[in-house]
């Protein structure tokens, strides 16, 4: 069932090594390549194929393993993205005229302000949105965010993720970049329609990034670095909150922002598309020994190419992933409510100064992204060890993700204006909640390493659903800026963390689903019957027993 296609051409992403096209002085000696070095390169049928020396050179350059790389600059994706996305909820706050806001001190309302603060930290800029508009220019991002999902999972699917990654947060960084023009020009519907337009562009992360992981990442690193990749949104949430803190602070008018956080997407796009690729075959200058080793591991260096389309009703009608779906939409209501909303509450209701706002609004990400790696390594070692199933670990950390911080920003509600263990509450929910990423947020690759694109395309544009409801209801349900008023937000967000994990903990797994190679199942299957025959269900459990991905079978 398995089989291995020898080097040659797999993308647009590079030149095929022998094609027809010699590199270099060449010379054919009885039906073999003999380069001006010497070399004997092999025939197409013969591994390895001869590459130049200048790739050589560069595939010994690199210490680190080039899957290594990949998982860095996915973290960095995903760090820039959130940058850009989360910029404008510290920004807000200078934009708006904040001049009505503490009209409610007291017990029930906003917390007093320090005696040595800075009065004009508190005025705000010169739009005059009510809680209700700014809710809709924070929420109109998820907007153009949740129809580029699924398109952005076939696209890398059929044409790899380099592209449909890169461009995306190219795009993305564009319209950061035009957005203070865009706001002088237009207002507030000015700024609606870039927000919109930033999300079409960020809607093709996650699922591009899925697709590079099911054909770099063998199963026994898929906890460790899938929680590296991911771990990129916490540290671009710190550095979004921390560094627009810090700019709106010491740069007179709050355009800075935009321009900094534009600005790094541009050079995260130049890096990125010089040194990744699609998949292990088209990569001009991986080393041999990392070739080897992923070709053992995934059983093939290169995306599969013949597998059918989609199987959408068998996806659409998966129980796991139907379980899979609910654990998104509890991680993302309560991680938007905290990313989009949490710098609003420190500013309108406990009245921190902007750079302070920045540092406290940040310092819950810090502990949740070392909690994220460090979990992601325990989880693949109790999983690898044997001290557990990948089924279990998964609905483990998704629950110590669901309950601890559900409970925490719960309390948090009613620590009142004790500034110091407010913020310690939601560090502690903020932390915890990074046990998803070795949960949850790899079950995809688990469920159809060759559909992981589509799969993550599905739950994240789902739960994205959220970030447009979850910031209308914040705005439409705290007018005052009071602590009861956003008591009972907290309430719901607890609710809905229970509920969703629930479902998962009853329905999710972690094994390969039979319709991840479609090709494989028996007519009783197509027919409607969930099982695939016992020789086709072995055959597809075993490499995943043996902590193989399933990621480019071939029939």
């Amino acid at each position: 069932m398995f089989s291995y296609s020898p080097a040659g051409p797999s993308s647009g992403e590079r030149e095929p090594l022998l094609s027809g096209k010699l590199l270099g002085p060449v010379a054919i000696v009885e039906e073999q390549f003999v380069t001006e070095y010497g070399e004997v390169l092999p025939s197409e049928d013969d591994e390895p194929a001869y590459r130049h020396p200048c790739l050589a050179w560069f595939s010994r350059v690199f210490i680190i393993p080039q899957r290594v790389i990949l998982a860095i600059m996915g973290f960095l994706a995903i760090m820039n993205a959130y940058t850009m996305r989360i910029s404008l909820s510290i920004a807000i706050t200078e934009m708006v005229n904040k001049t009505g806001v503490g009209s409610n001190e007291g017990e029930s309302g906003v917390c007093p302000i320090d005696e040595n603060a800075d009065p004009d930290d508190f005025t705000g800029g010169e739009f005059d949105w009510d809680e209700e508009l700014q809710g809709i220019i924070l929420s109109s991002f998820y907007w153009g965010y949740v129809i580029t999902h699924i398109p952005g999972g076939m696209l890398a699917e059929k044409f790899g993720g380099k592209w449909t990654l890169s461009l995306g947060i190219l795009s993305t960084a564009f319209f950061t970049l035009i957005t203070p023009w865009a706001v002088e020009l237009g207002g507030s519907t000015a700024l609606i329609v870039i927000r919109v337009m930033m999300g079409l562009g960020e809607g093709t992360t996650f699922p591009a990034l899925s697709a590079l992981m099911a054909t770099w990442i063998p199963a026994k690193e898929r906890s460790k670095l899938g929680s590296l990749v991911f771990g990129g949104g916490q540290v671009g949430t710190i550095l979004g909150n921390l560094l627009s803190g810090v700019l709106l602070h010491n740069i007179e008018g709050w355009s800075s922002v935009f321009y900094f956080f534009g600005g790094m997407g541009v050079l995260w796009f130049v890096i990125f598309t010089l040194l990744c690729y699609s998949d292990p075959e088209s990569h001009p200058f991986i080393s041999e020994k990392e070739k080897e080793y992923l070709k053992r591991e995934l059983g093939t260096l290169e995306r599969d190419r013949t597998l059918p389309p989609t199987p959408w009703r068998f996806i659409l009608t998966s129980v796991p992933m139907m379980a899979l779906v609910c654990a998104q939409i509890g991680h993302d209501w309560g991680f938007f409510i905290m990313v989009t909303d949490l710098p609003k509450y420190m500013s309108d209701v406990l009245r921190f100064s902007i750079k302070d706002n920045g540092l406290y609004s940040s310092l819950p990400y810090l502990v949740m992204w070392i909690v994220s790696l460090s979990t992601g390594v325990l989880s693949d070692w109790l999983i690898t060890s044997g001290r557990m199933t990948i089924t279990f670990g998964r609905k483990l950390f998704t629950t110590i993700a669901s309950i601890g911080p559900a409970c925490f920003i719960v309390g948090a509600s009613y620590a009142g204006c004790e500034k110091a263990v407010v913020v310690m509450l939601f560090t502690f929910a903020m932390g915890l909640m990074g046990t998803f990423y070795p949960g949850m947020k790899v079950n995809p690759l688990d469920l159809s390493p060759n559909y992981a694109g589509t799969l993550m395309a599905i739950t994240n544009g789902i739960g994205a659903i959220t970030g447009i409801i979850a910031p209308y209801v914040v705005g439409v349900m705290t007018p005052n800026h009071t602590l009861d008023e956003w008591r009972i937000v907290f309430w719901i967000s607890f609710a809905i963390f229970n509920v969703t994990n629930l479902a998962y903990i009853l329905w999710a797994s972690g094994e390969v689903q039979p319709w991840n190679t479609p090709h494989l199942m028996n007519k009783s299957v197509e027919a409607g019957d969930s099982r695939s025959s016992g020789q086709d269900d072995d055959a597809l459990a075993e490499p995943h027993k043996s902590g193989q991905s399933l990621g480019a079978i071939k029939q």
